[in-house]
Protein backbone atom coordinates (compact mmCIF):
# COMPACT_ATOMS: atom_id res chain seq x y z
CA UNK A 1 0.00 0.00 0.00
CA UNK A 2 3.07 2.34 0.83
CA UNK A 3 4.35 2.33 -2.70
CA UNK A 4 0.80 3.69 -4.26
CA UNK A 5 0.84 6.37 -2.29
CA UNK A 6 2.48 8.89 -3.68
CA UNK A 7 1.89 7.95 -7.24
CA UNK A 8 -2.07 8.00 -6.43
CA UNK A 9 -1.38 11.44 -4.51
CA UNK A 10 0.09 13.52 -7.85
CA UNK A 11 -2.49 11.70 -10.03
CA UNK A 12 -5.56 12.61 -7.66
CA UNK A 13 -3.61 16.71 -7.71
CA UNK A 14 -3.86 16.77 -11.47
CA UNK A 15 -7.43 15.60 -11.68
CA UNK A 16 -8.21 18.01 -8.96
CA UNK A 17 -6.30 21.06 -10.18
CA UNK A 18 -8.23 20.81 -13.72
CA UNK A 19 -11.54 21.39 -11.98
CA UNK A 20 -10.48 23.76 -8.79
CA UNK A 21 -10.47 27.44 -9.21
CA UNK A 22 -7.21 27.77 -7.16
CA UNK A 23 -4.38 25.01 -6.97
CA UNK A 24 -1.19 25.17 -5.25
CA UNK A 25 1.75 22.59 -4.99
CA UNK A 26 4.32 22.91 -2.60
CA UNK A 27 7.24 21.11 -0.41
CA UNK A 28 7.87 21.45 3.24
CA UNK A 29 10.21 20.77 6.10
CA UNK A 30 9.75 21.06 10.10
CA UNK A 31 10.33 19.56 13.20
CA UNK A 32 7.65 17.35 15.16
CA UNK A 33 7.70 17.73 19.42
CA UNK A 34 6.04 14.02 19.93
CA UNK A 35 5.06 11.65 22.74
CA UNK A 36 3.71 8.12 23.29
CA UNK A 37 1.00 8.59 26.05
CA UNK A 38 0.84 5.05 27.86
CA UNK A 39 -1.69 4.21 30.09
CA UNK A 40 0.76 1.99 32.52
CA UNK A 41 4.06 4.38 32.06
CA UNK A 42 5.42 8.30 32.24
CA UNK A 43 6.81 9.68 29.16
CA UNK A 44 8.85 12.44 27.53
CA UNK A 45 8.98 14.18 24.21
CA UNK A 46 11.20 13.65 21.89
CA UNK A 47 12.39 15.89 18.98
CA UNK A 48 12.30 14.65 15.40
CA UNK A 49 12.05 15.95 11.70
CA UNK A 50 8.99 15.82 9.06
CA UNK A 51 10.05 16.68 4.91
CA UNK A 52 7.48 15.88 2.17
CA UNK A 53 4.90 17.81 -0.26
CA UNK A 54 1.38 19.55 -0.17
CA UNK A 55 -0.50 20.27 -2.41
CA UNK A 56 -3.66 22.73 -2.13
CA UNK A 57 -7.19 22.79 -3.78
CA UNK A 58 -10.16 25.10 -3.74
CA UNK A 59 -11.93 27.78 -4.33
CA UNK A 60 -12.86 31.02 -2.35
CA UNK A 61 -12.16 30.89 1.15
CA UNK A 62 -12.58 26.81 1.64
CA UNK A 63 -9.53 24.43 0.89
CA UNK A 64 -8.67 20.87 0.64
CA UNK A 65 -4.84 20.01 1.34
CA UNK A 66 -3.49 16.50 1.75
CA UNK A 67 0.13 15.80 1.96
CA UNK A 68 2.35 13.46 2.16
CA UNK A 69 5.88 13.51 3.83
CA UNK A 70 8.43 11.90 5.91
CA UNK A 71 9.24 12.03 9.70
CA UNK A 72 10.23 10.81 13.20
CA UNK A 73 8.57 10.80 16.18
CA UNK A 74 9.34 8.73 19.17
CA UNK A 75 9.04 9.22 23.10
CA UNK A 76 11.40 9.07 26.01
CA UNK A 77 9.96 6.76 28.84
CA UNK A 78 11.32 7.40 32.51
CA UNK A 79 8.99 5.09 35.02
CA UNK A 80 6.21 2.58 34.38
CA UNK A 81 3.53 0.80 36.72
CA UNK A 82 4.28 -2.88 37.80
CA UNK A 83 2.08 -4.59 40.19
CA UNK A 84 0.56 -1.08 41.37
CA UNK A 85 3.96 0.21 42.17
CA UNK A 86 6.05 3.07 40.36
CA UNK A 87 9.27 1.86 38.77
CA UNK A 88 11.94 3.62 36.83
CA UNK A 89 12.67 3.11 33.05
CA UNK A 90 15.31 3.57 30.85
CA UNK A 91 13.68 3.76 27.47
CA UNK A 92 13.17 5.03 24.23
CA UNK A 93 11.32 4.62 21.42
CA UNK A 94 11.70 6.28 17.40
CA UNK A 95 9.68 5.79 14.51
CA UNK A 96 10.37 6.65 11.17
CA UNK A 97 7.29 7.20 9.45
CA UNK A 98 4.98 8.23 6.02
CA UNK A 99 2.15 10.15 7.15
CA UNK A 100 -0.77 10.77 4.90
CA UNK A 101 -3.19 13.40 6.11
CA UNK A 102 -5.79 15.27 4.19
CA UNK A 103 -7.05 18.34 5.89
CA UNK A 104 -10.25 20.77 5.15
CA UNK A 105 -9.39 24.20 5.77
CA UNK A 106 -10.44 27.65 5.59
CA UNK A 107 -8.39 31.03 4.82
CA UNK A 108 -9.14 35.05 5.73
CA UNK A 109 -6.69 37.31 3.44
CA UNK A 110 -5.71 38.18 -0.06
CA UNK A 111 -3.70 35.79 -2.26
CA UNK A 112 -0.27 36.68 -0.94
CA UNK A 113 -1.02 36.97 2.53
CA UNK A 114 -3.69 35.11 4.67
CA UNK A 115 -3.87 33.48 7.63
CA UNK A 116 -5.42 29.65 7.53
CA UNK A 117 -7.62 26.77 9.72
CA UNK A 118 -7.31 23.29 9.09
CA UNK A 119 -8.33 20.02 10.35
CA UNK A 120 -8.36 16.61 9.05
CA UNK A 121 -7.44 12.97 9.32
CA UNK A 122 -4.00 11.59 8.89
CA UNK A 123 -2.77 7.92 8.53
CA UNK A 124 0.89 7.31 9.30
CA UNK A 125 2.85 4.28 7.89
CA UNK A 126 6.02 2.67 10.27
CA UNK A 127 8.32 2.86 8.22
CA UNK A 128 11.35 1.63 10.76
CA UNK A 129 11.34 1.69 14.36
CA UNK A 130 13.77 1.26 17.01
CA UNK A 131 13.76 1.15 20.72
CA UNK A 132 15.74 0.48 23.94
CA UNK A 133 14.61 -0.49 27.51
CA UNK A 134 16.28 -1.55 30.76
CA UNK A 135 15.65 -5.43 31.57
CA UNK A 136 13.41 -4.40 33.88
CA UNK A 137 10.85 -2.67 31.73
CA UNK A 138 11.17 -5.67 29.37
CA UNK A 139 10.07 -8.35 32.10
CA UNK A 140 7.27 -6.39 33.60
CA UNK A 141 5.58 -5.69 29.84
CA UNK A 142 4.89 -7.05 26.76
CA UNK A 143 5.86 -3.41 24.53
CA UNK A 144 8.18 -5.53 22.18
CA UNK A 145 5.86 -4.98 18.66
CA UNK A 146 4.06 -2.01 17.04
CA UNK A 147 1.90 -2.00 14.69
CA UNK A 148 2.41 -0.74 10.91
CA UNK A 149 0.36 1.84 11.10
CA UNK A 150 -1.85 4.47 13.06
CA UNK A 151 -4.72 6.83 12.74
CA UNK A 152 -4.55 10.16 14.35
CA UNK A 153 -6.49 13.53 13.50
CA UNK A 154 -4.59 17.12 12.85
CA UNK A 155 -5.83 20.40 13.34
CA UNK A 156 -3.81 24.05 13.00
CA UNK A 157 -3.34 27.15 11.89
CA UNK A 158 -1.26 28.39 9.18
CA UNK A 159 -0.07 31.45 7.56
CA UNK A 160 0.96 32.48 3.59
CA UNK A 161 3.04 34.85 3.19
CA UNK A 162 3.79 35.32 -0.49
CA UNK A 163 5.62 31.84 -1.91
CA UNK A 164 6.39 30.88 2.29
CA UNK A 165 3.84 28.79 4.17
CA UNK A 166 3.93 28.61 7.91
CA UNK A 167 2.36 26.04 9.71
CA UNK A 168 1.58 25.11 13.45
CA UNK A 169 -0.28 21.83 13.75
CA UNK A 170 -1.40 19.67 17.13
CA UNK A 171 -1.79 15.61 15.79
CA UNK A 172 -3.67 13.64 18.24
CA UNK A 173 -3.73 9.57 18.08
CA UNK A 174 -6.53 7.76 17.73
CA UNK A 175 -5.68 4.49 17.54
CA UNK A 176 -3.38 2.27 19.73
CA UNK A 177 0.06 1.23 18.06
CA UNK A 178 0.49 -0.91 20.00
CA UNK A 179 0.37 -4.86 19.31
CA UNK A 180 0.06 -5.38 23.28
CA UNK A 181 -3.15 -6.54 24.19
CA UNK A 182 -2.43 -5.36 27.74
CA UNK A 183 -0.81 -1.91 27.35
CA UNK A 184 -1.84 1.05 25.13
CA UNK A 185 0.29 3.66 23.75
CA UNK A 186 -1.05 6.71 21.54
CA UNK A 187 1.05 9.27 19.66
CA UNK A 188 0.63 12.76 20.12
CA UNK A 189 2.60 15.37 18.47
CA UNK A 190 3.37 18.68 18.26
CA UNK A 191 4.38 20.06 14.67
CA UNK A 192 6.21 23.45 13.11
CA UNK A 193 6.27 23.67 9.62
CA UNK A 194 7.65 26.39 6.53
CA UNK A 195 6.87 25.07 2.94
CA UNK A 196 7.48 26.81 -0.01
CA UNK A 197 4.90 26.66 -2.97
CA UNK A 198 6.16 25.27 -5.94
CA UNK A 199 3.39 26.55 -8.44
Amino acid sequence: MKKIIIPVFILSMAWASSRAQSFNLGIKAGVNLAKLDADYASTENRLGYQLGLWARVGGANFYVQPEVYAGSKGSKFISFTNNGNEVKADGKVEFTTLSVPVLLGTKFGTKSYNIRLMAGPVVSFVLNDKSTFDSAYKQATDFNNYKNQAFAVQGGVGVDVGALSLDLRYEAGLSNISKSETYSQKANVFQLSVGFKIF
